[in-house]
């Protein structure tokens, strides 16, 4: 559910989503607590709740501070780890200059596979959670095959050679970096966790009584707010992949590898 939203609505679309439904049930619980509960509104209950209240908060904030620093944190790392795939596949065919005709030919068209396989197939996959590395496996393995049946005749030639092997075992490290990115996300544990303490933190709200009604739900909007908007971070986030904010597969298209395209 929470990829399908993040692949087919905007991200201002999903905030009028998750913020503005948090907001409006907030309101709403507010307006039903005071109902049927009229002595809430007197305020006889505020300094037990205003005890849990901050107490709950304090504890959720820091929490949820740690949460959202570590998916930050995983999208930077997706971000490095893709820039650095690219980075040593182009290095491959600037490398496959210095062969013979046929053996750069031959390796410029696995790099063509390759990036076709990673941005057309693979990104999607990863994009719906589901990335697979046996999508690139043909491409990387017949870069493999070319490289070992070509032998460098001179100083030059086995100078590329080395950088260009070393080069492709990047690739392969990195791709599985990349592959295991795309499945990361919260444990359910922690999940729990977030979104739970989210709505424990919501319902107390409900609890304070303020005798205006329009202060009142000022005070339950305003706290509805800033959760609703850390759990949208949360879940943004979490699929560094997925939605608006996802890592962009550009740099397979960009510098030397502009060609195969």
């Amino acid at each position: 559910m929470k990829l399908w939203l993040l692949n087919h609505l905007p991200t201002t679309w999903l905030a009028l989503l998750v913020v503005g439904g948090i907001i409006a049930a907030a309101l709403v619980g507010s307006v039903l607590a005071t109902r049927f509960f009229p002595a809430l509104a007197g305020g006889e209950n505020n300094d037990m709740v205003g005890v849990v209240l901050g107490m709950f908060g304090a504890i959720y904030g820091i929490i949820l501070a740690f949460v959202i620093v570590n998916l930050w944190t995983d999208l930077q790392n997706a971000e490095t780890v893709v820039a650095a795939e690219a980075s040593a596949v182009s290095q491959i065919a600037r490398d496959a200059e210095a062969f013979p005709p046929d053996t750069r030919d031959a390796v410029h068209g696995r790099v063509r596979e390759y990036v076709h396989a990673v941005v057309e197939r693979q990104w999607p996959m990863m994009r719906a959670g589901r990335g697979d590395a046996a999508v690139t496996m043909p491409a990387v393995d017949g870069m493999y095959r070319v490289l070992a049946g070509y032998e460098p005749k001179s100083f030059s030639e086995q100078s590329f050679y080395q950088e260009a092997l070393d080069s492709l075992n990047e690739v392969a490290a990195q791709r599985r970096a990349r592959i295991s990115e795309s499945h990361n996300e919260l444990p359910a544990l922690l999940q729990v966790l977030i979104f739970g303490g989210a709505a424990v933190i919501v319902v107390v709200s409900l609890f304070y009584g303020v005798r205006n009604r329009r202060v009142r739900l000022l005070f339950v909007g305003a706290v509805a707010a800033l959760i609703g908007f850390s759990l949208l971070l949360v879940i943004v986030l979490d699929c560094p992949f997925a939605g608006d904010m996802s890592v962009s597969a550009q740099p397979f298209k960009d510098s030397a590898l502009a060609r195969f395209w």
